[in-house]
């Protein structure tokens, strides 16, 4: 596995290395030890998937309060998704910044979201599935979210908002 640092504090990109041969390939995709030294040392204690029917669908901006708070390990196993994360943590260098990658079935990126740090995605491709590794139980007391239009954040979606739902659309301005 190949770690790369995103502009975020403490957020990864994370790029299997495929071990290919004429049957196709093998890849590995989770591995605490390995996340271990890159500074990650939480469990999953929960995955879900995410399908998305129609190109253009918007979900997010998510997160939960502490002391609920959650990381995330995000990969895209069928389409492809603009993934975005969002830094909402108090005192950080990049508070209010966010990053932007794609994600797809076919580059098999996984993007590592830390606490703190809100998420969304837009699908590029009708049909797509979202896969989600998650180190806190889903608690409907603590989630929360930002709006994923907000004028101070200036996310850049990559394809006009066809498909959102009404909890998302109408999350609050983020307020640093």
């Amino acid at each position: 596995m190949k770690f790369l640092q995103t502009p975020l504090l403490g957020a990864l990109l994370i790029e299997p290395e495929l071990l290919r041969d004429e049957r196709g390939f093998f890849a590995r995709t989770f591995c605490s030890e390995e996340l271990h030294k890159q500074g990650v040392s939480s469990q999953i204690v929960q995955c879900n998937i995410s399908y998305n029917r129609l190109r253009g669908t918007l979900r997010g901006m998510h997160f939960q309060r502490e002391p609920r708070a959650e990381e995330k390990l995000v990969s895209c196993i069928r389409g492809a998704i603009f993934d975005v994360i969002v830094d909402l943590r108090e005192g950080s260098p990049t508070l209010g910044k966010w990053f932007g990658v794609e994600l797809s079935a076919d580059n098999h990126r996984l993007l590592y979201v830390p606490k703190g740090l809100a998420h969304g995605f837009q699908t590029l491709t009708d049909d797509a599935e979202v896969y989600y590794q998650m180190s806190e139980f889903y608690s409907p007391a603590h989630a929360s979210g930002v709006r994923y239009d907000d004028p101070a954040l200036k996310i850049i979606w990559p394809l006009p908002v066809t498909v959102i739902s009404e909890k998302d659309r109408l999350y609050q301005d983020f307020q640093p």
